[in-house]
């Protein structure tokens, strides 16, 4: 009799095989959850939530013009306590952004056919049509399909997403991700171009498109489990569905007796766009920036679309790029000396890479 490995395994390649992803079960009417797809108990949002008071902080942009400094406190408080934050006034059109979540849909609302030639698992490629990225080595399988795009590659990008994928990503670089690090680095108490030049924090940029279909039993799965980012910095627009959620530490807010960490709601709003803080950025602030971890629920109601604009490090450089702490004070380095490639690695071994990072204190 064949082992219950064996068979999972069968099964997870069956699936694999189709190249239609999770989108194709929605289509083919499945009422249960393929057991695949069948999420630990402990990894699952519970039933009755923690109560909270916390709330993501929503920031204006367009007020940094007038007034600098306090648009400067404001993303430093943000990127130490919650590590997540939204932004308006931007500067990201809203033609944009809506050609953006216009076009990822339609890629992937498109016969199976189509994005076939694009389904892939070899990493080398700059553009690849995936369901799962670790399906074959995870524990469980999430309810959700990935188009990954590693930018500049006009010429592999799909028709579907080839006018807006580049404009959205070039206004999310040049314009919105050049303050973004610019206050980040007056911030740490640098000059406004530090992280951007000296770092080479806007060197490479990459797109994450994920489409969540409705789901019939979302109380068995996630759509994305719970992670950190090993890169700089993310910039994530999401459609109005919302289900993103961040682990927060109550201690921070409350005071006095350690709790339990909570899962908070990154709610949706209008015209918004949701940063966070990436692993590499953890360890150059010496830990003062918070690199945290957070997860995308499964939902009933769906399609649920979104895009994450990743900043890293050109990939021919990551070999090479040293991710270290930048401003050390009195206390010492709290983080080992290390580069951009061993933090991507580690961080597909473990949920999160500051987990294996080797911490000197």
């Amino acid at each position: 009799m064949a082992s219950a490995d064996h068979l999972r395994a069968l099964d997870l390649k069956a699936f694999d095989d189709t190249r239609a992803g999770v989108k194709g079960l929605a289509d083919a009417g499945v009422t249960a959850v393929p057991s695949i797809f069948h999420h630990p108990p402990e990894s699952l949002p519970d039933a009755a939530p923690q109560p909270h008071r916390f709330t993501v902080p929503v920031i204006d942009l367009s007020a940094a013009v007038t007034t600098r400094a306090a648009a400067v406190a404001q993303v430093k408080e943000a990127a130490e306590t919650a590590g997540f934050f939204q932004v308006v006034g931007h500067g990201v059109p809203e033609a944009a952004t809506a050609a953006m979540l216009a076009a990822v849909r339609g890629f992937f609302e498109q016969p199976v056919e189509a994005k076939a030639p694009f389904y892939t698992r070899d990493l080398g490629r700059r553009v690849r049509y995936q369901s799962n990225l670790n399906l074959f080595k995870s524990r469980a399988a999430n309810w959700r399909d990935t188009l990954f795009m590693e930018l500049p590659a006009p010429e592999e990008i799909p028709a579907a997403c080839r006018s807006a994928a580049p404009e959205y990503a070039r206004l999310v670089q040049q314009g919105l991700g050049r303050t973004l690090l610019g206050l980040l680095s007056e911030a740490l108490g640098l000059r406004p171009g530090h992280l951007e030049e000296e770092h080479g924090c806007l060197d490479g940029v990459s797109l994450a498109c994920h489409y969540y279909p409705a789901c019939p039993e979302p109380q068995l799965t996630l759509g994305t489990p719970r992670h950190s980012d090993a890169d700089f910095l993310t910039v994530l627009l999401q459609d109005a569905v919302g289900g993103l959620q961040i682990l927060v530490d109550p201690e921070a807010e409350d005071g006095g007796e350690r709790k339990r960490p909570v899962w908070v709601d990154v709610p949706p709003v209008a015209g918004a766009l949701v940063v966070n803080v990436g692993d590499f950025l953890q360890i150059m602030s010496n830990g003062r920036f918070r690199s945290v971890e957070h997860r995308v629920v499964a939902n009933a109601v769906g399609p649920r679309v979104s895009v994450a604009c990743f900043f890293r490090t050109d990939r021919t450089a990551a070999s090479t790029t040293v991710i270290e702490p930048i401003a050390v004070t009195d206390g010492g380095a709290r983080y080992s000396s290390t580069t951009a490639e061993e933090v991507i690695q580690r961080h597909y071994k473990v949920s999160s890479a500051l987990q294996q990072q080797h911490l000197r204190l």
